[in-house]
């Protein structure tokens, strides 16, 4: 190093140690002379800076006896103390949202049940294929599905550290007959992963039909109000009207967009079936020895067995993380959704227009009791904007899974996939509820629409002026004078738009005086939004909702 770096090197470290003191005591070395004479020799502490202001530190008889510990967490400290739930961390997604049947599909028991399950599933094939196993070795593991002694299999994986073998253990404990045959030739991603891809496909047959109603009765209200004139936003500005059923059809092509890909991405899941250790299959070409078409009919009868048409064709041993990636890409996408439909009801809240149900006992604010807040609309863009980020495990996830498998993704996904299908059955459930309680005041949207319409009307005014014998250019620089005059009054006065009164008043209108009510009728305005929606509904919406029909019924009541 030449020594005008090595020059700069030392003055910018003192320069940054000056400001820490334990750093400039351990790192002596990097300091000017000058600076290293100032160091509190070891033990002394900092009490030589206290006189410049800065503060000693307190000793511990000054600071006091440690706080102490809250009942339940001494109890816990204590070697062999019960387990109280309530003293442990516990997911609000399950705690507080989540419907039973989500909160079971991700379950300790559904799991390895399901391990159980596709043990049972080989053992029958490879019996059915000739591999020495008997019909009673089949009917004891029938028997024990469902058996599981979780205390055991807990025992069994802090001996082993191996989650697969712990399960394997304890299945062959309540199977001493079968216990030499489970898992016959099979690695822990045969379980593991394959019990993810059912899950999986089950999550989102718990999604379908929620969003499914979720759009029927977004469809029902659409229809409602198809031709109620609403004032139109851009930017948040006031724009030219629509109606309340073509902006819900706005939410609702979005939701048919989710539905369609949440249906891709189930139909797209495919099974990993019966790989091996490399996804080379070479154990099980061992075990039936070199028969290749007895491996690829293990495959297929497993694959079939766990209701799948069929597995990936080639894998390592893992089936692709990127899979994953398009599990939770939809979901993602779902949660956009949601929170622009969430987000469109609070404004609309704020603008007293569109409300949420609110119960007759609920309470906006613990100060403020006259408030209607929109809590459910909140809940679910904050649980949106979590949804909306878990995609970004599986990507990651994806891009680092080194040749045939690594296990960095195994803890990451134990948390992401299961979170984004609890998320997504919440926000559903919640929007769900909402969709069925929509209250619409037409009277406050029917007097927005009296201050911002008659600005709207000017050009028909000027076309009906014409028509009348007026000219064109004469209209024009009438109606804007008046127009300014009734807009000062608005935003400086903070009075109600009188321009029509102005036009009223003025000799110059006479002609058309009488057809300004006309002029000013608001369905006027709002074009063939109403076609539109009758066309939307009955051409793209209600056909894909055919498939969940049977799953229609049932309102959602939210426990919190």
């Amino acid at each position: 190093m030449c020594l005008a770096a090595k020059h700069l090197t030392l003055v910018f470290s003192a320069t940054f140690l000056l400001p820490f003191p334990s750093l400039r005591r351990h790192l002596p070395s990097l300091l000017p002379p000058r600076a290293r004479r100032r160091i509190p020799r070891r033990g002394r502490g900092l009490v030589a800076t206290a006189g410049r202001g800065r503060r000693p530190p307190l000793s511990p008889a000054a600071a006091g006896p440690p706080a102490p510990l809250l009942p339940a967490a001494a109890a816990m400290a204590t070697p062999g103390a019960k387990e109280d739930v309530l003293s442990r961390y516990r997911s609000p997604l399950v705690s507080r949202y989540a419907s039973p049947e989500m909160g079971f599909n991700f379950s300790e028991r559904k799991k390895f049940g399901t391990w159980r399950r596709l043990w049972l599933y080989l053992a029958q094939a490879e019996k059915s294929l000739g591999l020495p196993i008997t019909d009673e070795q089949i009917k004891e593991m029938e028997a024990n599905l469902d058996n599981i002694d979780f205390e055991m299999a807990a025992e069994e994986e802090k001996k082993l550290r191996h989650d697969v073998m712990a399960h394997v253990h304890t299945f062959a404990h309540c199977c001493p007959k079968a216990a030499a045959i489970i898992h016959l030739g099979a690695t822990s991603c045969y379980v593991g992963d394959n019990t993810d891809l059912i899950v999986l496909r089950d999550g989102f047959n718990l999604l379908l039909p929620t969003l499914a109603r979720v759009i029927s009765r977004l469809a029902d209200f659409a229809e409602k109000y198809a031709d109620l004139p609403t004032l139109g936003f851009t930017h948040y500005q006031p724009a030219q009207l629509t109606t309340v059923g073509k902006r819900c059809c706005l939410w609702i092509q979005d939701l048919c967009m989710d539905l369609h890909n949440l249906e891709r991405a189930r139909d797209d899941l495919r099974f990993r079936g019966v790989k091996g250790t490399t996804g080379t299959q070479a154990s099980f070409l061992q075990l039936f020895e070199g028969d290749h078409s007895k491996v690829e009919e293990l495959d297929r009868l497993v694959t079939a067995k766990a209701g799948f048409k069929r597995s990936y064709m080639v894998t390592g041993q893992t089936y692709s993380r990127k899979v994953d990636i398009e599990v939770l890409s939809v979901l993602a996408s779902l949660g956009a959704s949601i929170h622009k439909i969430c987000t469109d009801i609070r404004l609309l809240a704020n603008l007293k227009e569109i409300e949420e149900p609110f119960e007759k006992d609920q309470i906006g604010s613990s100060a403020m009791p006259y408030k209607r807040n929109p809590m459910r609309s909140e809940r679910c863009c904050s649980l949106a904007r979590h949804l909306m980020t878990l995609v970004l495990d599986p990507l990651q996830t994806a891009s680092v899974q080194w040749f045939e498998r690594t296990l960095d993704d195994s803890a990451n996904r134990r948390v992401c996939l299961a979170e984004a299908f609890l998320t997504a059955d919440i926000i559903l459930s919640t929007l769900q509820n909402i969709s069925e309680g929509l209250v619409v005041y037409p009277k406050v949207i029917e007097r927005r629409i009296r201050q911002e319409l008659p600005f709207m009307a000017t050009e028909n005014i000027i076309m009906a002026m014409v028509k009348a014998g007026g000219n064109r250019q004469d209209c024009h620089e009438k109606i804007r004078v008046l127009s300014q005059k009734a807009a000062a009054v608005v935003k400086q006065e903070g009075g109600d738009n009188d321009f029509i009164a102005r036009v009223r008043a003025d000799p110059y209108f006479s002609p058309i005086h009488k057809q300004l009510e006309t002029l000013l009728d608001p369905s006027s305005f709002t074009g063939r939004a109403p076609q539109q929606v009758a066309k939307f509904l009955k051409e793209e919406v209600r056909p894909a909702l055919i498939p969940y029909q049977s799953k229609m019924g049932g309102k959602i009541e939210l426990a919190l």
